[in-house]
């Protein structure tokens, strides 16, 4: 079975949004269906986009498991965004949740630390 994916996320300020995105993702989006839509692919098939609806903006929750947990992170830090939260479950899963402008919600989870 084939999934493919399309993660939608409201805001308000299409150019701010999309500035923040690919600093948040570290490249500009993969296209642009209209103006007020931008898409990312994170993986093949798999694709997180925003869309201005200024109704909706501040209420996405969104988490991408990755598998290079550390370095993503440091990365995005790199880019000048730092995670609003940072938690660590009983099972030892890690997740780095950043706010977008808007207040959006997007997470990168990873697997416990020194384990792939």
């Amino acid at each position: 079975m084939s999934v493919d994916l399309f993660a939608g996320v409201p805001v308000r300020d299409y150019a701010v949004a999309v500035a923040w995105y690919e600093r948040l993702l570290g490249k500009p989006p993969a296209f642009l269906p209209n103006d007020v839509e931008a898409v990312w692919e994170l993986a093949e098939n798999r694709y997180l986009y925003i869309e201005v609806r200024p109704d909706h903006a501040g209420h996405a929750m969104t988490t991408v498991f990755v598998s290079d947990f550390d370095a993503r992170i440091a990365g995005i830090a790199g880019r000048g965004l730092e995670p609003a939260e940072v938690e660590t479950y009983d099972n030892g899963v890690r997740k780095a949740i950043f706010r977008d402008p808007d207040g959006n919600e997007i997470g990168f989870g990873g697997a416990p630390a020194g384990q792939p």
